[in-house]
């Protein structure tokens, strides 16, 4: 049984992950407007996984006695100046998911409820990885600068990545 506490801090955290898959459905929207179709289909796939991690989060809640909420979100941003400051919010974005993730850990340490704990560990292993993509492609978009040619291929090659990905 959760305690109310955690009850509400997992709520928070499905808000998040739920705002989380918006977002990334904004940037999908933007690149796919601006011929960006490899990085369009990326953040789709983003979405789309972050949605999976909300649902995770709200069958756990379920499942142990607590009644998971659905709220209001945060409308997402829906234009960017550039593909390379949307890469540099979204970086932004997964450490904040990553801090809210950590938070949610020590609230469940703290309360002694190592179900939870250990349910939480997978978010925390799976936000190292979120976080690695970013930068990853952050420091893509810095070596290519603005070489068009460089621009061309770095969209083919997050479209191969959407497409190998696998869903959570």
């Amino acid at each position: 049984m959760l305690s109310k506490n955690i009850e509400a801090a997992l709520n928070k955290q499905i808000r998040i992950e739920a705002e989380s898959s918006q977002t990334y459905l904004s940037m999908a929207c933007w690149a796919e407007i601006s011929g960006l179709e490899g990085i369009a289909q990326f953040m789709f796939a983003q979405s789309d996984e972050e949605r999976q991690h909300m649902l995770k989060l709200i069958k756990y809640v379920n499942e142990r006695g607590g009644h998971a909420q659905i709220t209001d979100l945060k409308a997402p941003k829906t234009t960017y100046e550039t593909f390379k400051g949307m890469f540099e919010e979204l970086y932004k974005h997964e450490i904040f998911v990553s801090d809210s993730i950590n938070e949610l850990v020590h609230i469940t340490f703290s309360e002694k409820d190592y179900a939870t704990h250990n349910f939480l560990q997978w978010y925390v292993a799976e936000q190292i990885e979120e976080e690695a993509t970013a930068k990853t492609i952050l420091d893509k978009i810095n070596l290519i600068g603005d070489d068009r040619a460089g621009l061309y291929l770095f969209d083919r090659d997050l479209q191969q990545i959407a497409i190998t990905k696998p869903v959570v």
